[in-house]
């Protein structure tokens, strides 16, 4: 049911010995599809007896789908298992939602990207689109009075890049011609064109989402996992081992139960 892509990108970075190493692309409230994609990322990982699994989330873990209090949740469960390890990596839609309660006249543009099921998920309504300032300072109190203290501190807590092996993991991408240290987070979470259509060569190969498409991409530079999963109801993994690389696609129609 489940085939994993493995192209020959000859990429020229290698995850160390004793090391296995799962991305997981943009979730965005697909509850169903990350607890799918997850228990079969475990399930993969019983072949790989003498190496940990590694769970690499690249952000977007709200906005747009139904679900971003569960998937919330599920994130938090799996950082307290102890036969797995874990890295969150903070996205722009996490960073929007943050930005809206540190200040809710940030509230429309946050309902631009996406945030108003977000809200929902945790049972507070976002106004129209004529909302006054202070209605939106109603629904922010609202919304941290609802909020709960564990998933603000794991928003907060989100670092905007994980590096191993050669492989630099982040959400959106990096300014090409800067080196990974003089990279700056306001990018990490929000490039794209500026990153996506550049060829010059990368301090690292870049493993992000961010940028949706349709298929998974996969070269030398960069490695794109984001298929969409509000949309097309597809949620995309890389596994990284040794120098391998394989992509797998959880869809709707291959769900576990």
């Amino acid at each position: 049911m489940f085939a994993w892509l493995k192209p020959k990108p000859n990429v020229s970075a290698q995850i160390p010995d004793g090391q296995l190493i799962y991305a997981i692309g943009d979730l965005h409230g697909m509850y169903g599809l990350a607890k799918a994609m997850v228990s079969h990322l475990l399930e993969d990982a019983r072949q790989f007896s003498d190496a940990k699994p590694h769970l690499v989330f690249l952000g977007d873990y709200v906005d747009k789908g139904d679900q971003s209090d569960a998937v919330i949740s599920l994130l938090i469960e799996l950082s307290a298992r102890r036969d797995i390890t874990t890295t969150f990596i903070k996205g722009n839609h996490e960073d929007a939602l943050l930005t809206f309660l540190d200040n809710a006249e940030f509230g429309p543009q946050w309902m631009a990207y996406g945030g108003g099921p977000t809200l929902q998920s945790y049972g507070v309504s976002p106004p129209g689109n004529r909302a006054t300032g202070e209605l939106w300072e109603e629904v922010a109190q609202k919304f941290k009075a609802v909020l709960p203290a564990d998933h603000v501190a794991f928003l907060q807590s989100l670092p905007t890049s994980w590096a191993l092996g050669g492989y630099f993991f982040v959400h959106a991408g990096i300014r090409p011609g800067r080196s990974l240290e003089k990279q700056e987070d306001g990018d990490l979470m929000w490039i794209r064109r500026e990153f996506l259509d550049d060829r010059r060569k990368l301090p690292a190969v870049i493993v992000h989402g961010h940028s949706p498409d349709l298929e998974a991409y996969c070269d030398h530079r960069r490695i794109g996992i984001d298929t969409g999963a509000y949309a097309t109801g597809k949620l995309t993994a890389a596994r990284l081992f040794g120098s391998d690389v394989a992509l797998l696609s959880v869809t709707r129609e291959n769900m576990l139960p």
